[in-house]
């Protein structure tokens, strides 16, 4: 459970915030009216805390105060105020703050939830520091740091490849000085870019030569923005939340194109594509697979006793308890309607039994209490073993595996061997 702290004088505000986070089960949101209130919150979960939104002007605290009480916790800080001028952003330069946003209309709100989550989602972003200078090494990693990013460091550009190459951290930024031994920044930037797209990596040089023909070779030849030595924690941060939007506007798009909008789940498109790579590795390997597909017992009954929408919140249960059961690795998705199919690779024989035989009483055990019901369903699950002339083969064997659990009563798994 992920928890935040959102302080704001205006009942109106505070209501809009309480309505906005009611819709996420992992959010859980402490309130404050003033800094007093705050104090008490900080003082109590201040560890625990994971982001905050705070109003900088409260009745009993108008010069940020409570931001340099949240920033006394290191807790990520989104500043959200009603006005914006020259002493105000004085005030806030001189404290850590991730971002801030002037609530002018409506849709401030909606901006302010975005950067929370933001905020929250740094806990899992690592950024790769590349600057052979030990002190700026060190003021990066204290900046990012405090808004609680994953660092790794490197003193120079083939240092960094290896990193790259090597770390089990899936690295999100490089931030890479010019001026380094072995291997400058532009030619890291260069290496880089055959490897890493825009989609998959954001790339900031820093440099401390003001020339205007360095920066533009940076970002000819990839690099997403650029910065002048010495910079500010705001600038850093600045430009850090803009490449994390350009990555995360770029996995939006590969998300509508590869996955069920409903569900999240992969898409049958998405399926067969990665999944015909994952099916031929294994052949030329002899090593045998597993597919699986898994439909709802009797979902029309639900659909015609609750209605469509309840039908929706049972379809995308399925994708909660195959998240809750499934590898990482495990390709699955939603076929259509009720159906969802999974590719399991590196799994014998005897685990694939037990394990769909799991999901299956996991699904008999499972209770949905939603818009004032309480419903529960069974699913049946055919598999296919072993490894057939195709992914098709397997697919349609899985299917016919299904039929057999269908027709022998439901509420059960079918294996079949190829």
């Amino acid at each position: 459970m992920k928890k935040i702290l959102v302080v704001d004088d205006s009942k109106t505000i505070l209501a809009l915030m309480k309505h906005e986070f009611s819709e996420y089960n992992d959010i859980e949101c402490f309130y404050a009216e003033d800094y007093k209130n705050a104090k008490e919150i900080i003082t109590t979960h201040g560890a625990d805390i994971q982001a905050a939104l705070l109003d900088i002007n409260l009745p009993d605290a108008h010069q940020g105060e409570v931001i340099s009480l949240a920033n006394s916790y290191n807790i990520p800080t989104i500043v959200f105020t009603g006005t914006f001028n020259k002493q105000l952003r004085d005030v806030i330069q001189q404290k850590e703050i991730a971002s801030y946003i002037v609530k002018d209309k409506i849709s401030s709100i909606k901006l302010a939830i975005k950067s929370v989550f933001r905020a929250l989602d740094n806990y899992e972003i690592a950024i790769l520091i590349v600057d052979d200078s030990k002190s700026y090494r060190h003021a990066l990693k204290n900046i990012l740091g405090k808004n609680h990013f994953i660092i790794l460091e490197a003193r120079n550009g083939q240092e960094a490849l290896d990193i790259m190459k090597n770390s089990k951290q899936r690295i999100s930024i490089v931030i890479t000085d010019y001026e380094m031994p072995s291997m400058n920044g532009l030619d890291l930037t260069i290496k880089l870019r055959e490897t890493y797209d825009k989609s998959q990596l954001g790339i900031l040089a820093i440099s401390n030569l003001h020339d205007t023909s360095l920066i533009n070779d940076f970002l000819t030849f990839g690099a997403d923005d650029f910065v002048t030595k010495p910079f500010t924690a705001g600038e850093i941060m600045a430009r850090i939340n803009s490449s994390l939007e350009i990555l995360n506007l770029f996995k939006q798009i590969a998300d509508m194109a590869n996955k069920d909008f409903m569900t999240g789940a992969y898409n049958r498109r998405y399926f067969f594509e990665s999944g015909k790579n994952i099916f031929l590795k294994a052949r030329r390997a002899t090593i045998p697979v597993a597919v699986a597909m898994i439909d709802i017992d009797k979902f029309k009954n639900i659909n015609d006793t609750y209605g469509h929408s309840i039908g929706d919140i049972a379809i995308k249960e399925v994708k909660k308890i195959l998240d809750r059961n499934l590898r990482v690795s495990d390709l699955m998705a939603r076929f259509g309607g009720e159906e969802f199919c999974i590719l399991l690779e590196n799994i014998t024989q005897e685990n694939t039994q037990k394990l769909f035989e799991r999901i299956r009483q996991d699904f008999e055990e499972n209770i949905i209490k939603t818009l004032g019901f309480e419903i529960s369903y069974t699913v049946s699950i055919g598999i296919a073993y072993g490894l057939g002339n195709s992914l098709d083969d397997m697919i349609n064997g899985s299917d016919e595996a299904l039929y057999h659990s269908k027709e022998n009563g439901r509420n059960q798994v079918t294996l079949q061997n190829f």
